[in-house]
């Protein structure tokens, strides 16, 4: 099995960090290729970024399906480009977002998510309101960092200010999960865990699990009307991003 992991970002070093960790929880025969798109932004942190980085990854996915990719995981938290990959994928495709919620409500009454940089909550919200989870969802949290900030492996002062708002979180959201809202978080999810008593949600790494289950389910995108191929080609109207 293939599965692609699309940075949504043009950050290549922190691409090659998601591979690695997802390669590390996929299954065995399970092949993970990360990619990222040729033009866009170093991070995605606004409507601005949003816009440009579901230009890069139609493209990445159209690529994927071109080199026969089996499923797709979006890794940018708000699932950038969701929808548009579908319209373009033959095969599944799973954002981090959708697979972290979800994976929470099956372990968890309730979760509390904590993003970053605050000016993300938006992104959030609206997926938190397209999944109709906004009733399990206790506290939307946010910590004033940047995404670039997560992009050190060992980052104490990171995982200090995630430490100190989850702890706020149980205390004042009483919630019995939490959802870490930033791809590349995944070496906080342990720690985290063990200092804090709940289970804690990485969503790339989620994921990828759940594009593994469905691949083998034999399920793919339903092309019947919503997620139907795109009626013209991008290809063509933006070759220098879809060449």
């Amino acid at each position: 099995m293939r599965i692609q992991l699309i940075n949504p970002n043009t950050t290549g070093a922190f691409t090659e960090r998601l591979q690695s960790n997802a390669q590390a929880v996929a299954a065995a025969g399970t092949e993970i290729i990360a990619t990222q798109p040729r033009l866009g932004t170093p991070s995605i942190e606004s409507h601005s970024d949003e816009a440009w980085a579901t230009l890069g990854v139609m493209a990445q996915v159209q690529a994927g399906e071109a080199s026969g990719m089996d499923a797709y995981v979006i890794a940018c938290f708000g699932d950038t480009g969701v929808a548009a990959a579908r319209e373009v994928a033959r095969g599944p495709v799973v954002g981090m977002t959708e697979a972290a919620l979800m994976s929470a409500c099956l372990v968890a009454a309730t979760f509390s998510i904590i993003t970053l940089p605050p000016r993300t909550l938006i992104h959030s919200r609206r997926v938190l309101h397209d999944l109709g989870m906004q009733h399990r969802c206790a506290g939307l949290r946010a910590i004033d960092v940047l995404v670039d900030d997560c992009r050190e492996e060992d980052n104490e002062a990171l995982y200090q200010a995630l430490l100190g708002e989850a702890r706020i979180a149980l205390h004042e959201d009483r919630c019995e999960a939490l959802v870490l809202g930033c791809a590349g978080l995944a070496e906080m999810v342990e720690p985290l865990q063990h200092a804090l008593g709940v289970p804690v949600i990485e969503g790339v790494n989620a994921a990828i699990k759940m594009a593994e289950g469905l691949v083998r389910l034999g399920l793919s995108t339903s092309k019947r009307s919503s997620f139907a191929y795109p009626p013209r080609d991008l290809g063509q109207q933006w070759p220098e991003l879809f060449a």
